[in-house]
């Protein structure tokens, strides 16, 4: 296990109730909930099966608030939010793989 300091600065550390986490997002402890059913975020559950989100979570559910906020349906704000992520992480990998090709290194 990582010691606290460095818990504290990874963004996948669950370090947030689902209380807290509501209040950070702006939206409601059953949006969240909704979140997860439609498989967005899947919150850690502490020892006692309390709902902890991380920050990368939270951010994911702050874009999805604001995008049904702004009129969109909440199973295409998860599934746009999933592809937007999916990229992101493609076009890393990609980038990653460039930079090995042009120094020779796998």
């Amino acid at each position: 296990m990582a010691p606290p300091d460095d818990m504290f600065g990874d963004d996948d550390y669950p370090a947030y109730t689902m209380g807290r986490a509501a209040e950070i997002t702006g939206a409601s402890q059953d949006f969240l909930r909704r979140l997860d059913e439609a498989k967005l975020i899947t919150p850690f559950r502490s020892a006692g099966g309390h709902r902890r989100y991380s920050r990368y979570q939270l951010r994911l559910a702050a874009r999805a608030r604001e995008m049904v906020d702004a009129g969109t349906a909440l199973e295409a704000a998860c599934r746009i939010i999933i592809l937007e992520d999916q990229l992101e992480e493609a076009l890393r990998e990609n980038a990653q793989y460039k930079r090995q090709q042009e120094t020779g290194t796998t």
